[in-house]
């Protein structure tokens, strides 16, 4: 068992594909997706007309009771194609529907060739071939596409490629990438959609109401039942489905863009880092922002000097930057709010401005500034990443309390995100405040045996809590009246 690993980075292929400047694409099967590519992407979709036009014949959907009725219909129409030598391309919806159909030509005794996940590298070898007279092919309808098939001279005179679909996709454009596979360039084709009442997608979409027309017909076994008000039915389940799967999409982009924000301010700041930029002016900015942000926590605006807590504050930045004031406590009493705060600011740069002296040259400062600033930013926008997971992972249940899931995120994400730019502040500074500058002291030699004594420790026992956490948003168990997170909780 290994820890789990840390997501360093992550995007959405929807905001990955925004980045980009301009965008176009070209496909056979985008106009059921039209809303979508409007919605996301802010592209139009254009059906451009065939070079030459389509001599392919699609037959409506055939309806079978049972899913053994509707197998035994494939088998035979597939009987009759083989003995014309017209070529068949059985399309399936997954590998194991089609090694199923493979079971039953065997037992007929026609000779097929089956492509799927298993022979990948024959994918386009396989499909190919099955223009010529008389090949049978059985594929998943995601294998082979993209791939021209070629009808012979005999293949062509018998009628062309037959497609078979032996159940429809929940999306219509995977059936019309099947369909499409047949009458190419003015080919002469013909497609059929082979259906049954207990396939999945009519599972979820009514087929008990058909079951009840089916059983009061009383339709014989085997028998096929055509009609456009049915293929009209499919097609309005396929687009239910589609349109759920498309809300599924637009929600998970809902709440990255509230990610997608965040991220772009962290990597428009890295990016400065990387590229070598002087961070001087923006460590600065950030020594006196802290001591701000210190001098807010502890003391209010309205309140009088003799009730600031001045101890507090002297703890919590001491903790941060060692500044060493040369006024007493009466003095400090003395000055305004505001005059207090540029006397600290002024003292805490005045201190890296000595630690900045300490270094032999400039640069090595600036380099060093870098790369606190890229640990510490790494490290906390990887958490933030965990943080904002966890939240979203259970952010649903706000719906239960009438309160809109993508808001809620949106304010709490916020709020996140403040507390991780103030904590990459804090720690940033700290480190850069404590750094000390070695200096080279010749030392004489001497071999050392270092050994552990973890060895002898055993087996560790999980630690215990002594008293029950508190959360970042709680109040204070000082008693100081502050939330825990803006008081003894503050992580520098």
């Amino acid at each position: 068992v290994k820890r789990e690993s840390k997501t360093l980075a992550t995007i959405t292929f929807q905001n990955f594909f925004n980045k980009y400047d301009k965008k176009a694409g070209m496909t056979g099967t985008a106009l059921t997706e039209e809303k979508e590519f409007r919605d996301i992407y802010s592209m139009d979709v254009v059906a451009i007309p065939t070079n030459r036009p389509v001599a392919r014949i699609d037959h409506d959907d055939a309806v079978f009771k049972t899913k053994k009725e509707k197998l035994h219909a494939v088998i035979e129409e597939i009987k009759k194609s083989y003995a014309k030598g017209q070529p068949v391309l059985v399309g399936t919806i997954n590998i194991d529907a089609s090694e199923e159909i493979s079971a039953l030509l065997k037992k007929e005794g026609i000779p097929h060739k089956v492509l799927n996940a298993k022979y990948h590298e024959l994918e386009a070898e396989i499909v190919a071939e099955a223009g010529r007279h008389g090949a049978v092919t059985i594929a998943t309808n995601m294998a082979g596409r993209g791939t021209d098939i070629k009808l012979d001279d005999e293949a062509r005179a018998a009628g062309g490629l037959k497609v078979l679909g032996t159940e429809r996709h929940e999306s219509r454009r995977i059936d019309n990438q099947l369909r499409g596979r047949s009458g190419r360039q003015g080919d002469p084709g013909e497609s059929k959609f082979y259906i049954s009442l207990e396939d999945d997608i009519m599972r979820l979409f009514g087929s008990e109401r058909l079951m009840s027309v089916f059983n009061a017909l009383g339709v014989p076994e085997n028998e096929e039942i055509q009609h456009k008000s049915l293929s009209k039915t499919i097609e309005r389940a396929q687009k239910k489905i589609e349109g759920n799967n498309f809300g599924i999409r637009k929600n998970l982009l809902e709440f990255d863009k509230v990610n997608n924000e965040q991220r772009e301010i962290i990597y428009s700041e890295r990016e400065k880092v990387l590229n070598g930029d002087n961070m001087r002016d923006a460590i600065v900015k950030m020594i006196t922002d802290v001591v701000e942000n210190e001098v807010d926590t502890y003391i209010g605006d309205n309140q009088p000097s003799s009730e600031w807590d001045l101890a507090g504050l002297n703890q919590s930045i001491l903790e941060i930057m060692p500044i060493k004031l040369s006024l007493t406590k009466d003095e400090i009493l003395n000055l305004s709010k505001a005059e207090f705060k540029q006397t600290l600011k002024a003292a805490a740069v005045k201190l890296y401005e000595d630690k900045e002296a300490e270094f032999p040259e400039p640069e090595q400062i600036r380099e060093i500034e870098r790369i606190v600033l890229l640990k510490v930013i790494d490290r906390k926008w990887m958490d933030h990443i965990d943080d904002m997971d966890q939240l979203k992972q259970g952010i649903g249940l706000m719906a239960y309390g009438q309160k809109d899931p993508v808001v809620e995120y949106k304010m709490q994400g916020y709020e996140m995100f403040e507390n991780m730019i103030l904590n990459i502040r804090f720690e940033t500074i700290k480190m850069l405040m404590h750094l000390q500058v070695e200096q080279k002291v010749e030392r004489e030699e001497v071999t050392q045996v270092t050994g552990t004594n973890k060895d002898d420790e055993g087996v560790k026992k999980p630690k215990h809590r002594d008293v029950a956490k508190v959360y970042p948003n709680d109040p204070c168990p000082c008693g100081s009246g502050k939330k825990y997170k803006h008081c003894c909780g503050r992580t520098h």
